[in-house]
């Protein structure tokens, strides 16, 4: 009798398959277009074989609805938790409201409704991830042709697909998920817009920013790209009257969580300060290096190798069409370049870059000729997501464990077991609150206890509101009460020093891996004091 596959192994394989052979097709039936222009791919002659013969807007499409239905089938199977924030974004989806403490709501929204139409199992909070990854496919290849031809639309949707950033995006659902095809419907919408009779496409730019500002702060680099652009280029600053209505709608779109911010003491955009850590030193060249190089992780090794040429040759970025690319790509990425060296920058940061940087360095690619280079750098990047997400399983089927330091996805596991045991705890000793000290862990927790406690407290040794969980349900409210402490940082004597007795009840061990896993001690934790500043 033979060993067993898993599901998930069988979808990984078909997903593989699927991208192989759509590669395949399309490196049989395209052809290279005509002379290039400045390096970049012309548009195909209505007389030219290429777009005689083939319809790439249709395989575009069935290419975006193949990756996209592997994505879903794989989510459906695979066993991964909810990562913490996840989980935090579900929390905030069971009270919808205009703002949250360290996000715009629009993702919480998003999972409110999901989940209310396939259930809130991880399945029904994720499953609009993938879906937002093909629109802002559909977004890039339309963008793309309008610039340049279908075959470069077909190409570039392909390379945002297969990018790795957007493969672990599309499987998790996070702000990056919803502002992506944001910024990429704007970019159509503005391509648009300018182009002769195009006026009405204005109101589609205001609707798709304000939408992506209600999604992630980070759609303010969009505007200033594009007011950069149409005050830079001369023949462009006609139209800037029009992009201030734009830009005037995206406002008033995003006005809502502006008045939660103001109401709620500005605590996002006080949030996103902290993020940068600019008040240290300034100067953290291993920092700037880490993030250069995870972007060779982000849009894959040969895509970013590829943007980085392209910006090395100003002459290539003088074409009018590169040039506008560059504008929403190359600043962006600068500025995160520049934040990782005076601070820190996570290396999704930079992921909206990578929506025009497909179109660029594809169109340059396919102007020089050198479409298999595109070829290449596509199945590499689609390699590389069925080694992350089926790699553990496979070798673990072949009966070779992985170290958790070499799972990518050790962040996800543990959590359901974690829960479960959590969950026998207080009902073995019913009348106490859950609390934790850490936000990680409360949001999971929140989520993998049953029934959901979700009048759970967090616990900081930080003074102040640093969190939703203590804008919301400050646990300087619950003097006198009595807990179910799950700890992570071992902070026993602070603990003590703010409850009237703490009793030590267990801990618990969870496994992701050999020689890799988390410990996490319980104690009972009665009548809290306050903080020591409360009791003053």
């Amino acid at each position: 009798m033979g060993t067993p596959v898993s599901p998930g192994r069988h979808i990984v394989q078909d997903f593989a398959s699927a991208a192989a052979a759509g590669l395949a097709y399309a490196a049989v039936v395209s052809r290279p277009s005509d002379i290039p222009v400045a390096g970049f791919a012309a548009p195909l002659a209505p007389g030219h074989a290429a777009a005689r013969g083939l319809p790439y807007g249709l395989c575009a499409a069935v290419a975006i609805v193949v990756v996209t239905a592997a994505r879903l089938a794989w989510l459906a199977v695979q066993p991964a938790d909810l990562y913490p924030d996840e989980a935090q974004y579900w929390l905030w989806a069971q009270t919808p409201a205009l703002g949250y403490y360290s996000k715009p709501p629009l993702v919480a929204w998003i999972i409110a409704a999901t989940a209310a139409l396939l259930g809130e199992g991880e399945f029904g909070i994720r499953a609009a991830a993938p879906l937002l990854h093909a629109a802002a496919a559909g977004f890039v290849y339309a963008a793309a042709a309008r610039l340049y031809d279908r075959r470069t639309g077909f190409w570039s949707a392909l390379a945002y697909a297969s990018m790795p950033g957007v493969s672990l995006s599309a499987f998790l659902i996070s702000t990056d998920a919803v502002l992506l095809p944001c910024w990429a419907a704007a970019l159509f919408a503005f391509i648009r817009a300018r182009e002769p009779g195009g006026g009405g496409w204005w109101f589609a730019v205001g609707i798709a920013a304000g939408l992506g500002l209600l999604a992630k702060y980070a759609m303010a680099y969009w505007l200033l790209s594009a007011l950069g652009f149409l005050l830079l280029v001369r023949g462009e600053r006609r139209n800037l009257p029009a992009f201030v209505g734009a830009a005037a709608l995206a406002l008033a779109i995003y006005a809502p969580n502006a008045w939660w911010n103001w109401t709620h003491g500005f605590v996002s955009y006080r949030h996103v300060g902290d993020n940068a850590h600019l008040a240290g030193a300034l100067f953290h060249p291993r920092a700037f290096a880490e993030f250069f190089l995870s972007q060779f992780g982000v849009f894959g090794p040969v895509l970013f190798a590829l943007l980085l040429a392209v910006a090395s040759h100003p002459r290539v970025l003088a074409e009018p069409r590169s040039r506008l690319l560059a504008v929403f790509s190359l600043p962006t990425l600068a500025m995160m370049l520049g934040v990782s060296l005076l601070s820190r920058a996570q290396p999704n940061w930079a992921a909206p870059a990578y929506v025009s940087a497909s179109i660029l360095v594809v169109a340059w690619a396919l102007g020089r000729r050198r479409r298999a280079i595109v070829i290449a750098a596509i199945g590499l990047n689609f390699a590389a997501a069925v080694a992350v997400f089926g790699g553990r399983d496979a070798l673990a089927a072949a009966g070779i464990a992985v170290p958790a330091k070499y799972d990518p996805l050790h962040r996800l596991r543990g959590w359901r077991e974690l829960g479960q045991q959590v969950a026998a705890q207080l009902r073995a000793y019913p009348g106490l609150k859950l609390l934790a000290d850490d936000r990680e862990l409360i949001a999971a927790l929140v989520y993998y206890v049953r029934p959901h406690p979700f009048d759970a407290v967090l616990w900081s040794v930080i003074p102040g509101v640093k969190d939703q969980w203590q804008l919301t349900n400050n646990i300087a409210g619950h003097i006198g009460e009595d807990f179910l402490a799950v700890t992570q940082h071992g902070l026993m004597p602070e603990l003590q020093a703010r409850f009237g007795e703490l009793m030590p009840l267990t801990s618990i061990d969870i496994v992701s891996g050999p020689a890799g896993g988390r410990r996490y001690t319980l104690y009972i934790a009665r009548d809290y004091r306050g903080e020591p500043a409360d009791r003053r």
